[in-house]
């Protein structure tokens, strides 16, 4: 399934972005809908870190219907595993991508997502991802 285009406030810079402007030169990119009050999110967090550390790997947060503040104090006490991360206030854009809540995760190669995680991202998760993106 091919993603479909969506526009949307950057959260730290206030930029209107479009999902094409920021994944149009990763061959991998991974879509995270997180929140900060959203337990399972705090879990997988350090497994996002982790993935942040690889280069192949373009890595979009999209911020379900969360306060500001909110998150960006979640992201200055665990770190900013996220490139760009989009704001989705109203939780339209999750939906359009399928997804039912947080955390989901979405691996794509280009425009075309080639994998769905529904949940938080594990290890085992990050070797898959890791042995995808390095094919």
């Amino acid at each position: 399934k091919n993603l479909e285009e969506f526009k949307s406030i950057e959260l730290l810079t206030n930029e209107q972005l479009s999902s094409h402007d920021i994944i149009k030169d990763s061959e991998f990119t991974l879509i995270n809908i997180w929140a900060s009050w959203c337990v399972p999110c705090r879990t997988e967090h350090p497994v996002l870190i982790n993935l942040s550390k690889n280069k192949n790997l373009n890595i979009i947060g999209l911020n379900y219907k969360d306060k500001k503040n909110n998150a960006i104090n979640f992201l200055n006490e665990f770190g900013n595993p996220f490139s760009k991360i989009l704001v989705d206030s109203d939780g339209t854009i999750s939906i359009s991508l399928g997804a039912y809540g947080v955390p989901e995760t979405f691996l794509l190669n280009k425009f075309k997502i080639v994998k769905k995680y529904i949940g938080p991202l594990t290890n085992e998760n990050i070797l898959e991802i890791i042995r995808t993106t390095e094919k």
